[in-house]
């Protein structure tokens, strides 16, 4: 069994920062990239940002320039600065952890809410 704890959400005005961070634990034998993805009521799941075994990183269109994915692979963590929110980065923050790409390694956290309002 693999676990992934979120933490760091919580409410923001417009224009502010936050951190959110992610710790795997349990039966890890292998990871491909971790990453966070974000779901807003209403809306699809999408992915925010990614970071492979090769340090490779990928941003959903409207996170890029202000978001910034980094990871610590020797304790299988990773982190999400998230600046500049807006309100339309309100959603539940889901942490990603792939293992093989492709199968049923991979593993999702519970979630985190972010909410940005004034």
């Amino acid at each position: 069994q693999v676990q992934l704890v979120e933490s760091g959400g919580g409410l923001v005005q417009p224009g502010g920062s936050l951190r959110l961070s992610c710790a795997a634990s349990g039966s890890i034998f292998s990871v491909y990239a971790m990453g966070w993805y974000r779901q807003a009521p209403g809306k699809q799941r999408e992915l925010v940002a990614l970071i492979r075994i090769d340090g490779s990183e990928n941003y959903g269109d409207s996170m890029k320039g202000r978001f910034t994915i980094s990871r610590d692979s020797a304790k299988n963590t990773v982190d999400l600065q998230m600046n500049s929110l807006k309100p339309e980065d309100t959603g539940v923050y889901y942490c990603n952890l792939v293992m093989v790409p492709g199968t049923k390694y991979d593993y999702w956290g519970q979630g985190t809410q972010v909410t940005v309002s004034s």
